[in-house]
């Protein structure tokens, strides 16, 4: 079995999530008392949040290749980053590492392809649906036609996932907001919607809403599986 190298924290509410589904998936795979080998960095999410907000990209990724390449020294087989968002800084950890990178939205995107889904909404940060780095790689490299909210839907998700889901609050009112976004998505043509954020998995499930969601914290985990037991 191959380690699986973790670079978390962002928020630890979700990475507690990747955690959980890499080793119930190790579990399901080899059964027994089976668990997977996983080597946890956890930033603290403060800083890297007060960086993303004032735009300092580079600093954000000077100190997450850092603490990637800890991993790295530490024995790690290959590297899972535990967010959306920071795939913004993918290149410079694939330049700073000899470990393969697994990036979520190679995964989401052949689970997309899988399912012949070819038009698909994307709900994130603000970062991950206004910036080219997660859309583009979709559109680009495994041509699916991605959609976004509008300015003032892009608003209400990004917030909702900084001042709630990113502290542990589940609110009744912002799942019904979701849904309208999910709703609205899909009447521009979306045929799924990518929870393009690794915490949003907490608020909105399948059953909330009649349209597919591709939750990117359990697709991620599983092909991080995959990988650990080839």
């Amino acid at each position: 079995m191959k380690i699986i190298g973790m670079l978390g924290g962002m928020s630890w509410e979700s990475t507690q999530s990747y955690y959980r589904a890499v080793n119930e998936g190790v579990r399901e795979a080899l059964g027994g008392l089976h668990s997977a080998k996983v080597i946890l960095y956890s930033v603290d999410f403060a800083e890297i949040e007060e960086m993303q907000h004032k735009g300092d990209w580079d600093k954000t990724a000077a100190m997450l290749t850092d603490a990637a390449c800890s991993v790295e020294r530490a024995g790690a087989d290959f590297l899972i980053i535990c967010t959306n968002t920071m795939h913004i800084a993918a290149p410079k950890f694939e330049e700073a590492l000899s470990i393969p990178l697994l990036h979520i939205a190679d995964a989401t995107a052949d689970a997309l392809k899988n399912d012949g889904i070819n038009r698909v909404g994307l709900l994130g940060t603000r970062f991950t649906m206004e910036q080219p780095f997660y859309r583009s790689r979709l559109e680009e490299k495994f041509k699916i036609e991605v959609v976004v909210p509008n300015q003032e839907e892009r608003r209400i998700v990004h917030d909702i996932i900084y001042r709630e889901l990113c502290l542990g609050k589940i609110r009744e009112e912002s799942k019904d907001s979701f849904r309208k976004i999910i709703t609205a998505l899909e009447k521009q043509g979306a045929e799924a919607v990518i929870l393009g954020c690794t915490e949003i998995a907490l608020l909105i499930k399948q059953e909330d809403t009649g349209v597919p969601l591709y939750d990117t914290t359990a697709i991620h985990a599983k092909k991080a599986v995959e990988m650990a037991l080839k």
